[in-house]
């Protein structure tokens, strides 16, 4: 079933703020380039579109206003590009070496006591992301050590 664009920027800002933020992760996964270059775009995008707006009216006048136009709004969907992307691979199913991964984590974590909050048949990249933060958060540093 098609998503809408809304509803999927919405996944995309919630995979965001759920992906732990864990140097451990970096060379597996590439959430956390992706996760904080759009975070960069939404800070610097929305000046960036209004500098080239007023450089642009001010250097070509107001004849050059739809390009000027063209070339804001291009900068102001920067941010929104990499939510969209965020909030597709949230809806991604785990490829099979992940998702044995994942059932790896799973059932470590409850061998050490801790019941992981979602379980899944067919793990998303959501719940991939929900596990691990519930393993960095909830499991001592020699269990993380373990996995990594």
């Amino acid at each position: 079933m098609q998503k809408t664009l809304m509803v999927q920027i919405r996944e995309g800002q919630k995979y965001c703020k759920l992906w732990p933020d864990r140097i451990e992760l970096a060379p597996i996964f590439i959430e956390r380039r992706v996760i904080k270059a759009t975070q960069l775009a939404m800070l610097v995008m929305p000046a960036l579109a209004l500098i080239s707006m007023l450089v642009q009216i001010q250097y070509f006048g107001a004849d050059y206003l739809p390009q000027a136009l063209a070339c804001s709004l291009f900068f102001l969907s920067l941010p929104v590009q990499g939510l969209l992307w965020l909030g597709k691979r949230s809806d991604t199913d785990l490829p099979p070496s992940l998702a044995s991964w994942y059932r790896e984590i799973e059932v470590k974590m409850q061998e050490n006591g801790h019941q992981p909050k979602i379980s899944s048949a067919r793990p998303k990249y959501f719940e991939l992301a929900s596990l691990l933060k519930e393993m960095f958060d909830k499991m001592d540093r020699a269990f993380t050590r373990d996995m990594f």
